[in-house]
């Protein structure tokens, strides 16, 4: 297992633990989402994000790195909306939900490391700060397809958009992470 696979599992089970005990206080209250409103939440982690990086000043006092993370599990609640789209049940059973979340991790981690494999990982060498920007866009590009009832006629959908969020998401954090340690 390289490096990065390892480093990744690591950030994205640390993610996985936050979700499914925020899932032990709350249930799956997060069903009454739309796909629109998730994008919204991840949209204003991210600016937070850029915003604190920009000012270098963080008020709230809550760290980067949960924002990040925040990224990651809105990134999968989203995945998980979508595949449920046309079930109504509310209320999921916790084994139903972490099975849900690794099935998305997982396909996230194999998509990982195919694309990091064909750039030969050039996140590693860019500032994080670039790579919120990425986040940005990407997200700006989910909401114009949303925008456009999920039209694409040259783009790939809104779920090849949340992978990569997901997937800088844990880079950040995997680069937070060695420039701490």
């Amino acid at each position: 297992m390289s490096r990065t696979q390892k480093q990744f599992r690591s950030v994205f089970n640390d993610c996985e633990s936050i979700f499914l005990r925020k899932h032990k206080d709350y249930g799956s209250n997060w069903r009454i989402f739309r796909p629109a409103s998730l994008t919204d939440q991840m949209y204003i982690k991210a600016m937070r994000i850029r915003t604190i990086e920009e000012k270098r000043v963080n008020k709230v006092n809550e760290p980067i790195d949960g924002e990040y993370k925040a990224l990651v599990n809105y990134g999968i609640l989203a995945l998980i909306q979508l595949s449920l789209k046309e079930e109504k049940e509310m209320d999921l059973p916790l084994e139903r939900v972490e099975n849900l979340y690794r099935f998305y991790k997982e396909e996230a981690e194999t998509l990982m490391m195919k694309k990091n494999h064909d750039y030969g990982e050039a996140w590693r060498t860019m500032r994080i700060s670039s790579i919120t920007d990425l986040i940005l866009a990407k997200i700006l590009r989910i909401k114009q397809i949303e925008d456009n009832k999920g039209e694409v006629t040259a783009s790939e959908g809104v779920e090849g958009n949340y992978f990569d969020i997901i997937i800088y998401a844990v880079f950040c954090l995997i680069r937070l992470g060695e420039d701490v340690g």
